[in-house]
């Protein structure tokens, strides 16, 4: 474990888990609030963890090594302008990843489990699917590395992107005037985790919202529309492993029935939903 590992479990997870459990009593008292998905949410988690603890590999080692060994450039952090494009990088990274966590369906299988909760709460934002890492989606992130960073240094900035996220899933939080135009806020959020067809495909950004405005995926939240979370093909299973799973099975059943190369390719890379 790397001190910067041990300084999120001694620090960090006592404080989303505190934190998170306030709000669900809080929001128990004003509405029902549902602790069987949030017992989905812990499973994930905990799960996760374990995954990561007993099976520290992912298919982006070897890219992310290669890259690491042939950086065209050596980035010294030592000032805050290359703290700041250092920053602004991992964030166009991680928009794309995002972005593609949704139009690609290797990847949508496991970030449809983040989706799957039909509440939007804080227990929501650790609901995140548990093989994330062994799937690739650090491939997104090898610029980086070819810039200098280690693959280390990678992952602890993208985990500290996901941090900031945190927050972003409680419901119970206003606009924020000017923020909305530069910042990823619960307002902008919420719209992402909406199964509304006006609000499907939108707001991918992670810290910043600038990237969804530049590349046309912003959408503002409506009024006049009820929000309505979770997928549009409801999983209305509470147990850990239905939730965990469904996108998987229904995946291995689609390349079980393919006929040629061609429908096996598309099964696994194009949107989900994609048919021959």
């Amino acid at each position: 474990m790397t001190d910067f590992q041990f300084f999120l479990f001694q620090y960090f997870l006592p404080l989303i888990l505190v934190c998170s459990f306030i709000e669900s009593i809080y929001l128990h008292f004003q509405s029902k609030f549902d602790w069987t998905a949030m017992l989905v949410s812990l499973s994930d988690l905990f799960g996760r963890l374990c995954v990561q603890y007993f099976l520290p590999l992912t298919i982006a080692t070897p890219v992310l090594n290669w890259a690491e060994n042939h950086k065209l450039i050596n980035v010294a952090l030592d000032g805050w302008v290359t703290l700041l494009v250092l920053f602004v990088a991992q964030d166009f990274c991680y928009y794309w990843m995002h972005r593609t966590t949704h139009r690609v369906r290797w990847f949508w299988c496991n970030h449809a489990v983040h989706h799957s909760t039909m509440e939007l709460n804080l227990s929501a934002a650790y609901r995140l699917g548990m093989f994330g890492k062994q799937i690739g989606t650090l491939l997104f992130f090898v610029p980086l590395v070819f810039m200098g960073l280690s693959p280390q240094l990678v992952y602890e900035v993208v985990t500290i992107n996901l941090l900031y996220q945190f927050w972003l899933h409680a419901t119970w939080i206003p606009r924020l005037g000017f923020l909305e135009y530069v910042l990823n806020t619960p307002c902008a959020h919420r719209i992402h985790h909406a199964c509304n067809k006006e609000y499907i495909d939108g707001n991918y950004g992670g810290v910043l919202i600038v990237f969804d405005r530049l590349f046309g995926t912003y959408k503002a939240e409506n009024k006049e529309i009820t929000i309505t979370y979770g997928l549009t093909q409801p999983v209305l299973s509470k147990n850990p492993a239905v939730v965990q799973f469904f996108e998987w099975k229904a995946l291995f059943l689609d390349l079980k029935s393919s006929r040629t190369f061609k429908e096996i390719f598309g099964y696994l890379f194009k949107p989900p939903g994609w048919k021959p």
